[in-house]
């Protein structure tokens, strides 16, 4: 697909090509004491802070100095419907209507939501499908669900397992247990681009298969999320959460974003957890009305948004509006084959990549399987101007971004991990 040449020159040219390479400037580059560059490839963790946070946070600054509560209806950007100039932007990201989408809450708070709606366990279809190697925070809140329900995990969680021997989900196994359980299934929720080996889930097949064994489908997309093309509306899927601190860039602990399908929207049938940002906007105010939801996924808001984070999460937007996100999935496909072709060119068979080999089947994450390796290699590679991320036991997993990241930055992150492999 791609001829690449292994050299500085070679990488410094192929940024040259790159019609993204610019947007890297828009970005704040980690330094070391002496004011050198560091080799940042940790979007999958953290994404770095746009230039342009600082100005978006400061106007809200200034304007709750000048306004105090009145800012709500005169500020620069009125703190009211503030939440609402972030979604049309979102919605592109991700791949849904505007309706159907919403910036609120963190992850795991929308996860709960979510499932509290659509987790709703019946006679025999009562089971939860994840993968086994799910985030976590994932697993605790699905497990946590399913016990409130008073139900037992052991009997209701199907943790679905790679073959004997292979670290990746195979999209056949996948289909063949959604069948195999279907009509005990009342939900199945995974995380669609794992984070310890960067799967990208085919999202579409799964949905369909779910739905035809009469199953919700709902997907964590925080690795997902200004990585991939998600297409959450054409894929079909029930209801996806995702956080906005990774590859979305919106700083540390910062909100998430929530899909949930027109087709349920206005379902007044579904259970819910509410409060009153949720609530008609006309009368909100009311105080005193029952609860009537905003025909909008703006329904499953619970409280008036955090306007100094959702500043942020703005600034990054924007960017995002001007780079495309169909146009920074081509760049990151190209740019982690480059880092695979330089990996293997190492020819080093003490490493190897566990990430699938296939460009529609990962995401900007190579996960690199260092054999009889210990921390002590990720500690040597980050003393010397690297910033990646370990996963015990032997995995150093790699995130080359398409807004931010250089074919140059994966030429020298390669030359230092060879130095010390060495």
């Amino acid at each position: 697909m791609y001829s690449f040449e292994n050299s500085l020159n070679g990488a410094q040219q192929l940024d040259r090509e790159d019609a993204l390479f610019l947007y890297r400037n828009e970005f704040y580059h980690p330094t070391d004491d002496k004011g050198n560059k560091l080799i940042y490839l940790c979007g999958n963790s953290l994404g770095l802070q746009p230039k342009s946070t600082a100005s978006k946070i400061d106007q809200e600054l200034k304007d709750w100095k000048k306004y105090g509560v009145e800012g709500h209806f005169h500020a620069e950007n009125p703190w009211m419907p503030y939440h609402e100039f972030l979604t049309e932007a979102m919605a592109n990201v991700v791949g849904g209507k505007t309706t159907e989408v919403i910036v609120m809450n963190t992850l795991t708070v929308n996860l709960h939501l979510m499932m509290v709606s659509f987790y709703r366990p019946k006679g025999k279809r009562t089971k939860i499908m994840i993968e086994s190697d799910a985030f976590p925070s994932d697993k605790y809140a699905v497990e946590s669900q399913i016990k409130w329900h008073g139900l037992d995990v052991s009997e209701n969680l199907i943790e679905l397992s790679p073959r004997p021997g292979e670290v990746c989900l195979r999209d056949e196994d996948i289909l063949n247990q959604i069948e195999e359980h279907g009509d005990a299934l009342a939900l199945i929720m995974l995380g669609n681009t794992n984070y310890y080996t960067g799967q990208f889930f085919d999202m579409k097949s799964i949905t369909e298969c779910g739905h035809k064994q009469g199953a919700i489908v709902g997907f964590d997309c925080a690795h997902g999320a200004g990585n991939v093309e998600l297409n959450l509306h054409d894929n079909n899927v029930d209801f996806a959460v995702w956080c906005s601190y990774k590859y979305l860039n919106s700083g540390p602990g910062s909100l998430g974003g929530c899909f949930v399908n027109e087709r349920h929207i206005t379902d007044k049938s579904i259970p819910r957890l509410t409060g009153w940002w949720g609530h008609n906007k006309e009368t909100r105010f009311g105080m005193r009305d029952d609860f009537d939801p905003i025909p909008t996924a703006e329904a499953w808001q619970l409280s008036n948004p955090p306007i100094l984070s959702m500043a942020s999460v703005w600034a990054s937007l924007e960017i995002f509006d001007k780079a495309g996100i169909s146009n920074l999935r081509k760049k990151a496909i190209k740019l982690t084959a480059y880092l695979e072709y330089l990996v293997n060119d190492l020819n080093n068979n003490d490493i190897s990549i566990i990430t699938p080999k296939e460009a529609h089947r990962r995401g900007s994450q190579l996960s690199i399987q260092v054999a009889n390796a210990d921390k002590s290699l990720y500690e040597a590679i980050s003393a010397d101007g690297v910033i990646a991320d370990w996963r015990e036991p032997d995995v150093i997993r790699v995130a080359p971004t398409a807004l931010y990241n250089s074919f140059e930055d994966c030429w020298q992150f390669v030359n230092v991990l060879n130095k010390h492999l060495k």
